[in-house]
């Protein structure tokens, strides 16, 4: 499945929310307590509440992560494709600093999806 979304008409504002949804927040708690004990991912999720939203080119966000694209196939990519194609904004991603990769908290399905859109479009993040 080929998106149908001009690319010529995407800019940040049209694609993003200017702020991360509030369920974010406890589902990016939920995947960090895998990574850390939950006190360390309670703060970490703090901080990124705390944290201005900034921008990062989509193609800089995966090769940083050094997470794989995720097919266009996929079905939280789809449904996020057609949500653009809607006119309905993305939530902005969250992200944690790792040791040598960056932590995708929230929003890797996103992430994938305005790469299909255009790998040099600016995402709106919060980076702690």
């Amino acid at each position: 499945m080929k998106t149908s979304v001009k690319k010529g008409n995407l800019t940040k504002d049209s694609i993003w929310m200017k702020d991360p949804e509030v369920h974010d927040f406890p589902a990016a708690q939920d995947y960090l307590e895998l990574l850390f004990e939950p006190d360390k991912a309670r703060k970490m999720v703090e901080k990124l509440k705390a944290a201005p939203t900034i921008t990062k080119k989509s193609k800089d966000i995966l090769r940083a992560s050094k997470l794989p694209l995720l097919p266009e196939t996929n079905i939280h990519v789809k449904e996020n494709l057609k949500k653009v194609e809607k006119n309905k904004k993305l939530s902005p991603i969250l992200l944690i600093r790792g040791e040598h990769e960056l932590i995708i908290a929230d929003g890797y399905h996103r992430l994938c999806c305005s790469y299909y859109l255009t790998e040099d479009l600016e995402v709106p993040c919060r980076l702690v």
